[in-house]
């Protein structure tokens, strides 16, 4: 029975060209682009006081890795189409065809390196990038600042009750043992008005409502501050909707997320977004599986035709459809209008179908 692949020394070959290109132009890739965000974000740093050279490469030392994570799969794609035009102008394919194998088993190696790149991207997604954006994202937040000790509190949460918004500066703890820090209770009118402030430094679950201690209250008509002492607010409000009221996908591990979405499911809250979201930690990384497959028109075809370049064409314009039409079926999964599943991997065995009938139709 023939094997799949071509020789160990024809495989190991192809795969080395693929990687050390996918590679050298991600490389290519980062560095240009860290140095044009730098130079947007540089000035936001060094405007807080006590910010120096350590805190811009602690800002490179968390960008590099999304930048990384977003433009892999690109690398892929371009890595992909020059090794199989460096291939072909060399007769190398023709060389491989003539031998007996197929459009499929040429692309073998490349599949299959591109595999283990897929493996990678996952395990680097979710332990580095994960982490990197949850710091990026709370840095951000403080300006540049200096960040508090992370103790897994959350932290500028939001929550309506009735007409009226409660805002914590921070909330510590889960369920009914959740503690509240800096609240602030803007009372409304049903028009949307705002008619008073509470304002208490502390607050504990209490019945089905709030306790908060010493409160203060600011009349907007009057202009009186009175104080309150001990006082209930937020009657109805459930601990769930302090503590879940914000979850970054981005910034969480799949693990993590998941967690994340059965909590917020036992809490009856929505989680489709969520949802799409850790669906595309599985189908974001396998999209490196798809680039050889995509860019396989730059590979066959007789390159002194002077077709090779359209056909270069082509199989980037294959690779970059496929990124935007991911996106978008992720913003619509985002917003609801596709089902997390459908959202995630729908753009992935659509252009696996597509590459499949053109590389069938063109060369097999």
């Amino acid at each position: 029975m023939t094997s799949f692949f071509p020789s160990r020394t024809v495989a190991l070959y192809m795969a080395r060209l693929f990687l050390t290109r996918t590679f050298g132009i991600l490389a290519g890739l980062v560095l240009v682009l860290q140095t044009l965000d730098l130079l947007s974000e540089s000035g936001r740093i060094l405007a807080t006081a006590g910010n120096g050279d350590a805190e811009i490469w602690r800002y490179v030392s968390l960008r590099v890795p999304q930048i990384i994570s977003t433009f892999l799969p690109f690398s892929v794609l371009l890595g992909t189409i020059l090794t199989l035009i460096t291939m072909n102008a060399n007769s190398e394919i023709i060389a491989l065809k003539a031998g007996g194998l197929s459009a499929h088993q040429v692309l073998a190696p490349l599949v299959t390196a591109s595999l283990g790149v897929a493996l990678l991207t996952f395990a680097f997604n979710d332990r580095i990038v994960s982490r990197a954006t949850a710091n990026l994202s709370a840095w951000q937040k403080v300006n540049y600042g200096p960040l508090p000790v992370d103790r897994g509190d959350r932290t500028n949460v939001w929550v309506r009750a009735g007409d009226d918004l409660i805002q914590a500066d921070r909330i510590a703890g889960r369920g009914n043992a959740a503690q509240l820090g800096g609240v602030t209770v803007y009372e409304r009118n049903a028009d949307g008005g705002l008619r008073g402030l509470i304002a208490a430094p502390q607050g504990v679950r209490d019945g089905d409502g709030w306790r908060i201690w010493p409160a203060k209250r600011f009349d907007v008509a009057s202009g009186a501050v009175t104080r309150m002492g001990a006082t209930i607010v937020g009657r109805g409000v459930t601990p769930d909707q302090f503590t879940l009221s914000s979850v970054d996908g981005e910034a969480l591990s799949f693990a993590g997320l998941r967690e994340a979405i059965g909590d917020l499911s036992e809490a009856g809250r929505p989680t489709k977004a969520l949802e799409g979201v850790l669906w595309h930690k599985l189908s974001g990384p396998l999209s490196s599986v798809l680039m050889p497959l995509l860019g396989a028109v730059a590979a066959f075809g007789i390159a002194r035709s002077g077709a090779l370049f359209v056909r270069a064409v082509i199989g980037m314009g294959l690779g970059f459809a496929y990124f935007v039409a991911d996106k978008f079926a992720l913003s619509m999964g985002n917003l609801g209008a596709y089902p997390p599943f459908l959202a995630a991997w729908a753009p992935f065995l659509l252009f696996l179908l597509i590459g499949e009938a053109v590389l069938l139709r063109t060369e097999e």
